[in-house]
């Protein structure tokens, strides 16, 4: 028995190690390509013996990244921001009140995530150009808030049922506590991993947009690094060391915010996905 165990657990590690290993060979081959020079069609898979960093520095230039990438952290950030104070704030008394207007609310904002947001599309561009916010950074991230606050309310309000005990709160509030002063004080501090989660996955997918960018954020003083990529991309089909390049320092940002807060990411979705 034990030793059907020790083989199973060697298999499952096998696959593991492989999964893993199959899907850095697309990095791997990204960084080579970087760091090759210009005329080098050496393979794929040797790594290069002359290390290029200038194909760094010229594709950081020639590809406006610098303005592309404040863009898009600025978007990316005060739409994270908002999603985090309006999200918890809404998924508090959907979790703790289980009345029938709530309980419909919660159902409504479930029914909207199945929605693709490409489907709105064609209205949403007309209201933007009726209210004349095309080409501005805040449509971008009012259209991003609304695009994830329905996943942001599911994550937090099933991390609240299903973590935090509500004895917490009935304590606070015989010592006179208010309501927002028991979810400032002591719910939000304690929605950490679930914070950690909803800042992941949103931040990565505001980040990587292209698909609303392209239409709303045309002008190059307002466009995000995907935008800025796929033309950069397109103008140098012939030397994709540049491009490569490009890709690696957009793709960073959020490669050290993944860092930064994987521990508490599996277990914030875990938790959060437990009740609903």
């Amino acid at each position: 028995m034990n030793y059907m165990k020790k083989s199973s657990k060697r298999v499952l590690t096998g696959l593991a190690v492989f999964i893993m290993l199959f899907h850095l060979i697309p990095f791997y081959i990204l960084i080579t390509t970087s760091l090759k020079p210009k005329g080098d069609f050496s393979s794929k898979w040797v790594f290069p013996s002359n290390l290029n960093f200038q194909n760094f520095s010229d594709a950081w230039v020639e590809a406006n990244l610098g303005t592309s990438l404040f863009n898009s952290a600025i978007i990316t950030f005060f739409a994270a921001l908002l999603l985090i104070i309006i999200g918890s704030t809404a998924a508090y008394p959907l979790a703790r009140r289980q009345t029938k207007l709530n309980k419909f609310i919660f159902t409504l904002f479930i029914a909207i995530m199945v929605i693709p947001p490409l489907t709105a599309l064609v209205p949403l561009y007309q209201l933007v150009v009726d209210i004349g916010m095309m080409n501005t950074r805040t449509v971008a991230v009012l259209n991003n808030v609304a695009s994830f606050m329905p996943l942001t309310i599911f994550l937090y309000s099933g991390f609240i049922k299903s973590t935090i005990p509500k004895e917490l709160e009935e304590a606070a509030k015989i010592d006179g506590a208010s309501t927002l002063g028991i979810f400032f004080r002591i719910v939000f501090p304690l929605l950490k991993p679930v914070t950690a989660s909803i800042l992941i996955i949103s931040c990565v997918f505001i980040w990587n947009d292209f698909q609303f960018a392209i239409f709303f954020l045309q002008d190059k003083e307002v466009q995000t690094f995907t935008v800025a990529l796929s033309t950069f991309f397109g103008e140098n089909t012939n030397n994709l060391n540049f491009v490569a390049a490009a890709a690696i320092m957009a793709m960073m940002p959020m490669v050290i915010l993944f860092l930064f807060l994987q521990k508490y990411f599996i277990r914030g979705l875990a938790s959060g996905s437990v009740k609903g």
